[in-house]
C-alpha cells in the first residue's frame, strides 16, 4: 500500500454528493494512461470517503446505490477515470517529470530528421521542449500529447514519425542468438538463407531505433552484420 503522505486524493462529484480515495499518483497515471490496474493495493485507505482530510466517510450503503458494487478496488477506479486528481505542488513536479521521459523515450523511439534519414537523441528532443515550452500534463495519455508536442518542436528541429526498413544479412551461427532481438525491435517483413549459408532478412522499424539496431547487431556478432537500407 502507499502512505498516506504519498497518496493523491481523486475525486468525484456525482447526484450531489462527493467521492474521494487516496492512491497512489503512479497508479492514477497508469490508469490515466489506459493501462490495466488493480487497486487493490494501490490505495493509502481502504475507505472512500466524503472529504478525505477530514476523514468523513461514506456508507457502503451509499456506495452500492451509487456504484453498483462494493468492490473497492472497482470503485476507486470508477473515481480516477471519471473525476480529478487533487495533487501538491512537489507531487505535480514529480509526475510531470516521469511524464516527460515517457514523451522524450516515445517521440526518440518514433521520430527522424527527415533531412538526414537519421533518429534525434533524447537530448535534442527534450532541448527543443523547453525551448518550445512544451507543457506536460501527468494525467493526460503520452499519445494523445505526442502529436500536439511534435507540432510545436517542427519550428525548432525537422522531426517527422517514419518507420525505416533495414535489410539484414548475419552469418548462420549468429542467428539464433539474433533473431528474437530482431523481431523484438521491429516487424520482419521477409527473410530468407542465402546459396552461401547466411540469413537475410528485411526488418521494419520506427525510424528512432535505428542506432539501437545497429549497436546490438554489432555487439551480438562482433560486427559481422551487415545492414542497408532499403528504400
Amino acid at each position: 500500500m502507499v502512505k498516506v503522505d504519498d497518496a493523491v486524493i481523486a475525486r468525484w462529484e456525482t447526484q450531489g454528493s462527493r467521492f474521494e480515495v487516496l492512491v497512489d499518483p503512479e497508479a492514477v497515471q497508469d490508469l490515466k494512461d489506459g493501462k490495466s490496474v488493480d487497486l487493490a493495493d494501490k490505495l493509502a485507505l481502504d475507505q472512500v470517503f466524503k472529504d478525505a482530510k477530514k476523514g468523513d466517510k461514506i456508507s457502503e450503503e451509499h456506495l452500492e446505490r451509487t456504484f453498483h458494487t462494493r468492490n473497492l478496488a472497482e470503485i476507486a477506479r470508477q473515481i480516477v477515470l471519471k473525476g480529478e486528481v487533487q495533487v501538491t505542488t512537489e507531487q505535480r513536479h514529480k509526475l510531470q517529470e516521469a511524464k516527460r521521459r515517457q514523451i522524450v523515450a516515445t517521440i526518440a523511439r518514433n521520430a527522424m530528421n527527415p533531412q538526414t534519414g537519421a533518429p534525434h537523441p533524447p537530448a535534442r528532443i527534450e532541448a527543443a521542449m523547453t525551448e518550445a515550452k512544451v507543457h506536460i500534463d501527468p494525467f493526460h495519455p503520452v499519445d494523445a500529447q505526442v502529436q500536439e508536442i511534435l507540432a510545436k518542436l517542427r519550428p525548432i528541429i525537422p522531426i517527422r514519425f517514419d518507420v525505416v526498413k533495414v535489410r539484414v544479412r548475419l552469418p548462420a551461427q549468429h542467428y539464433p542468438r539474433v533473431i528474437g532481438e530482431l523481431k523484438g525491435l521491429g516487424r520482419l517483413l521477409e527473410e530468407s538463407w542465402l546459396p552461401n549459408g547466411s540469413w537475410s532478412g528485411v526488418l521494419e522499424i520506427p525510424a528512432g531505433v535505428q542506432t539501437e539496431l545497429y549497436e546490438k547487431l554489432n555487439a551480438r556478432t562482433k560486427g559481422a552484420a551487415e545492414t542497408a537500407l532499403v528504400k
